[in-house]
């Protein structure tokens, strides 16, 4: 094993914030006004400036900045009509904080099966919303993953669901020059740290309906000071609900605001970098034994911050742990125990229990791996190598 290099590269590194944010942090810590609100008047305007830049950038009519992407589609739920002990479906390959979300607004996950390729199973769509009696699906687009939108729909369509769309991992992206996010009634972002933005926690609500905004408009904790927020209904829509939406206090911060804002227009170079060096390894990897890289078609625009990959062996906890010894860290959804962020749905045992042996079969192997901006084509290659080694 002398021969395998050992990787020095930071795979949770960050991007310094753009200076100009970091600026305007500095002004507003000196100014202590960091509340998106002000009484008298919001002179402070960086939640609102952000909600309707970002309203501009996916095309959508309204946009609410949450201080979280979990609290985003917790609101989105509730805002859609979700209500308590109604069953909401779900890919069953998620992160932990979707099914959370559905606890939080009082629901309960029902999980959909996944395909070998990550994607939800259509079939298993049709008999878990059959079953259940569900009418609403949150679409995870985990690790960005993006499906067939228009067979989806079509699915969708035919069984007369409402769909909250998770976007967290897929800022910046699309399927067929449409933004994910604007497909579904509402569309949920991230700008926590190792998302596409950076703003250390935060969540962005998009959204075309007036009801489901001002509701989360709301919901997130405006008070009565909802005319302060950037990209909102009329004062009308507010009317109709502001007496009975409760205020959940999940708004976002001026400070996270001003952290996000200049990053936006970084999106398409860092999609760039980020796809860069997902090509290269997904090429590299695709020509290891056992291991299998799902496809992406063509319409499918991502934005890859992490790469996923189907590895066949007989003792991946050894693979995973020989890779880490080299520098190289892979999360395994396959492990019993949850690990870090990484767990699954059986591990989530405040929903009701369910058995989806296909979907057991394609975690047991699935392998999961960041892609920091800062990883080079070279360090691309070298990593490629000890993953080779740790098979071998």
């Amino acid at each position: 094993m002398s021969d395998v290099p050992k990787i020095d590269l930071d795979f949770t590194a960050q991007d310094p914030i753009p200076t100009s944010a970091v600026e305007r942090a500095h002004e507003l810590m000196a100014s202590g006004k960091l509340f998106r609100y002000g009484e008298g008047g919001a002179d402070e305007a960086d939640a609102a400036l952000l909600e309707a830049e970002f309203a501009a950038l996916v095309g959508t009519k309204y946009c609410v900045a949450f201080n979280s992407c979990g609290a985003s589609l917790a609101a989105a739920l509730v805002s859609a009509g979700v209500e308590r002990g109604d069953k909401v479906l779900m890919n069953a390959f998620t992160l932990a904080p979707v099914p959370g979300s559905v606890a939080h607004a009082g629901a309960e996950p029902v999980f959909v099966g996944i395909t070998p390729d990550y994607h939800i199973d259509l079939d298993d769509l049709r008999r878990a919303a059959k079953a259940s009696g569900s009418k609403w699906l949150m679409l995870s687009y985990m690790r960005g993953h993006i499906p067939n939108l228009d067979e989806l729909f079509a699915v969708v369509d035919e069984l007369e669901l409402t769909v909250i769309e998770d976007c967290a991992h897929t800022m910046g992206a699309s399927w067929d020059g449409r933004p994910t996010g604007t497909f579904g009634a509402v569309g949920c972002f991230s700008t926590q740290s190792f998302k596409h933005v950076n703003s250390g926690e935060g969540g962005l609500l998009v959204t075309n309906d007036e009801d489901i905004a001002a509701r989360a408009v709301l919901l997130s904790g405006s008070y009565m000071l909802y005319k302060q927020h950037g990209a909102r209904p009329d004062d009308a829509v507010f009317d109709r609900h502001r007496f009975t939406t409760p205020n959940f206090s999940m708004r976002m911060s001026a400070l996270a605001a001003a952290l996000v804002r200049p990053q936006l227009e970084l999106l398409p170079q860092r999609a760039e970098t980020w796809n860069a060096r997902y090509a290269e390894l997904a090429k590299g990897l695709a020509q290891l034994p056992g291991v299998r890289v799902p496809a992406r078609d063509a319409r499918e625009a991502f934005v890859a911050s992490s790469i996923q990959f189907s590895l066949d062996h007989n003792d991946i906890a050894s693979v995973v742990a020989r890779a880490a010894a080299s520098g190289v860290f892979i999360k395994w959804f396959g492990s019993d125990e949850p690990v870090g962020f990484t767990s699954r749905f059986d591990h989530w045992r405040y929903a009701p229990e369910q058995s989806l042996a296909a979907t057991q079969a394609v975690l047991a192997g699935l392998c999961d791996m960041r892609i920091p901006l800062s990883m080079t084509s070279s360090q691309a290659s070298d990593i490629l190598r000890v993953i080779r080694a740790a098979i071998e």
